[in-house]
C-alpha cells in the first residue's frame, strides 16, 4: 500500500460552531424527512392499503435499517484512522492510501453478502417465516429492500471521511435529497399502482443512486487526491481490519437490532396482525425520538473525537457537559409534548384501524428519554476510538436484550417487547457504558449526572402537566380540537424558552452546568 503524496487539495474547514449548526441544519432536515416517511406517510398508505399490507410494509422497512449492519464497524474504525491520520505532514497520501484500500474492502463484502442473501430467499421465503403469505409481492420487495440497502453500505466509507475531515453535513444533505426524491416516488408508485413492490422500489432505488454518486463523484472531486490512490490490500491487512472493526460492529449492530428487530420479533411471536402494526407504529414514534438524540449527538462526538485525538481535554470536557444537557433538554421537551397529545394524534393517523395503547407509549418514550443522555456517550466512544469498552457493553445489552424478549414477549405481548428494549438500554448503555465514560470524561460525574436527571424531571413532569390543563381547558371537536392544542402548547413553550435567545441569560446557565 504505497503511493505519492500528493500536494493537499483539502477545502477550508469551518470554525467549530460553523461544523456545529451545519450539521444539525442537515440533521435536522433529515429529522424532517424521517418524519415524514415514518409518520406523514402512513395515512396515505393506509388509504390504498390494509393493515396487513401496512404491517408488511414495517417489516421490509426494518429489514431495509437492519441491513446496515453489514458495515461490520468498519465505518467507525476509518473515522477513527482519519482523524489519527490529520496531524502527520502526510496526511493527504495516507488517507488516499486507506481510502482505495478499504474501498475494496467493502465492495468485496457487499458482494458476498448479496449472493446468500438470494441464495437464502429463495429456499426459505420471507413471507412464510413473517406471516405475510397472502401479502402479494411481499417475497420479491422483502429481497429488493434488502439486497438495494446492502449495496448502499460502501458509501459509509465517504460518509467517514466527510466526518473527519469537518464536512459531516455533505453526506447527509445527498441522503436528504435521494430521502426526498425517493418519498415522491413512493407517492407516486402508491397512488399509481398500490402495490408493496413498486413503493420498495421507489424507497430503495434513490437510495443507491445516491451511494453511488457519493462514491464516483461526490468525494474525487472534492478530494482529488483519492484519484491517485491505488492500494491492493493483502488478506493480512484486510482481516485486520475487520479484527479492530469488531467492536464499533457489535454496538452499532446493536443499536440498529435494538431499533429493527423489535418489529421482527413481535411479527414473528405475535399472531394478531393488528398488534405488530400498533408496535411497529408506536416503536415508530420512539424510534423517531431516539434518531433524534443520535443525529444531534453526531456532529457533538465528530467534534469530542478531534479533541480527543490532539489531546485537548479542557475544551472537551466543556463541550461534553453542554453536549449532554443539550440532548437531554431536547428528548425531555419532546416528551413532555408527545405525551399528552399522542393519543388524539394516533387515533388520527391511523383513522382508528390501529388501537392506541397508553401503557406501551408511556414506556417507549419516557424510557427513551431517560436514556438519552447515553447516546451521547456512545457516539463519543465510537469517535475515540474506544473498542474495548464497545465491546463489552453492546455486547452484553444485545444479550439483556434477545433474553428479555425471548421471555417477555410470547408471556405479555407489546408491553414485554417494550419493557426488554428501555431495560437493556438503562442498565447497559446508561448505567455502565454512559457511566465510564461520564467518569473519564468529567471532573464531577456524579454532580453532572445529578443535574441531568433534574433537568430531564422538571422538563417533561412541566411540559406534561401542561398539556394536560391544555386538553382540558380546550371544548373543540376534533380534528380541530388537537391542532389548536398542539399550536396553543408551542406557543406557551415558545415563551418559557424565550430568555434562552439573551446572551447573557445563556451564558449564565451555562456556566451551571457540573463538569
Amino acid at each position: 500500500m504505497r503511493g505519492k503524496a500528493v500536494a493537499s487539495s483539502r477545502p477550508p474547514a469551518p470554525g467549530r460552531a460553523g461544523r456545529l449548526f451545519a450539521g444539525w441544519s442537515a440533521n435536522l432536515f433529515q429529522m424532517v424527512l424521517g418524519i415524514t416517511q415514518q409518520v406523514a406517510l402512513i395515512p396515505v398508505f393506509l388509504h390504498y392499503w390494509t393493515g396487513d399490507t401496512l404491517a408488511a410494509w414495517l417489516v421490509i422497512y426494518a429489514i431495509g435499517n437492519l441491513a446496515f449492519i453489514a458495515d461490520a464497524g468498519l465505518q467507525f474504525r476509518a473515522i477513527n484512522r482519519f482523524f489519527q491520520f490529520k496531524p502527520g505532514a502526510d496526511c493527504d497520501d495516507r488517507t488516499a492510501r486507506y481510502y482505495g484500500a478499504m474501498l475494496r474492502v467493502y465492495l468485496g463484502l457487499t458482494a458476498a453478502l448479496t449472493l446468500p442473501l438470494l441464495v437464502g430467499a429463495a429456499l426459505l421465503a420471507p413471507s412464510t417465516v413473517f406471516g405475510f403469505v397472502t401479502v402479494v409481492h411481499f417475497d420479491a420487495a422483502f429481497v429488493f429492500m434488502a439486497a438495494g440497502m446492502l449495496w448502499t453500505v460502501p458509501s459509509n466509507l465517504v460518509a467517514a471521511l466527510y466526518r473527519a475531515r469537518g464536512l459531516y453535513g455533505r453526506a447527509v444533505k445527498v441522503q436528504n435529497a435521494a430521502v426526498l426524491i425517493g418519498q415522491f416516488a413512493q407517492l407516486v408508485a402508491i397512488v399509481a399502482t398500490g402495490s408493496l413492490l413498486a413503493v420498495t422500489l421507489a424507497y430503495a432505488a434513490a437510495q443507491v443512486v445516491a451511494a453511488i454518486w457519493l462514491l464516483t463523484i461526490d468525494a474525487p472531486r472534492l478530494f482529488p487526491y483519492l484519484r491517485t490512490a491505488r492500494a491492493t490490500p493483502s488478506w493480512r491487512w484486510i482481516v485486520g481490519q475487520f479484527r479492530k472493526a469488531a467492536p464499533f460492529a457489535v454496538a452499532g449492530a446493536t443499536d440498529l437490532a435494538l431499533l429493527n428487530l423489535p418489529v421482527l420479533l413481535v411479527s414473528a411471536l405475535v399472531s394478531d396482525r393488528v398488534a405488530v402494526a400498533q408496535w411497529g407504529l408506536t416503536r415508530m414514534v420512539a424510534g423517531l425520538l431516539r434518531v433524534l438524540c443520535v443525529q444531534t449527538t453526531l456532529p457533538l462526538a465528530a467534534e469530542l473525537g478531534h479533541d480527543h485525538a490532539v489531546g485537548d481535554a479542557q475544551r472537551l470536557q466543556s463541550l461534553y457537559a453542554r453536549g449532554s444537557v443539550l440532548v437531554t433538554l431536547l428528548a425531555s421537551i419532546v416528551v413532555s409534548g408527545l405525551l399528552p397529545f399522542w393519543q388524539d394524534f394516533f387515533a388520527l393517523w391511523t383513522h382508528g384501524i390501529v388501537p392506541y395503547d397508553p401503557a406501551l407509549t408511556v414506556t417507549l418514550l419516557v424510557g427513551t428519554a431517560a436514556a438519552a443522555p447515553s447516546i451521547l456517550a456512545l457516539n463519543y466512544a465510537n469517535f475515540s476510538n474506544r473498542g474495548d469498552l464497545l465491546v463489552r457493553t453492546k455486547g452484553l445489552q444485545l444479550v439483556i436484550f434477545l433474553a428479555l424478549s425471548a421471555i417477555l414477549i410470547p408471556a405479555t405481548g407489546l408491553i414485554g417487547a417494550a419493557i426488554a428494549v428501555i431495560a437493556s438500554e438503562l442498565l447497559v448503555q446508561f448505567g455502565v457504558l454512559g457511566w465510564i465514560i461520564l467518569q473519564n470524561t468529567l471532573q464531577h460525574p456524579l454532580r453532572h449526572l445529578c443535574f441531568l436527571a433534574g433537568v430531564m424531571v422538571a422538563v417533561t413532569l412541566a411540559g406534561w402537566a401542561l398539556g394536560v390543563a391544555i386538553r382540558l381547558a380546550i371544548p373543540l371537536a376534533e380534528p380541530l380540537r388537537f391542532f389548536v392544542e398542539c399550536g396553543l402548547w408551542l406557543v406557551v413553550v415558545a415563551v418559557a424558552a424565550s430568555p434562552l435567545a439573551i446572551e447573557s441569560v445563556r451564558a449564565r446557565l451555562t456556566a451551571a452546568i457540573p463538569n
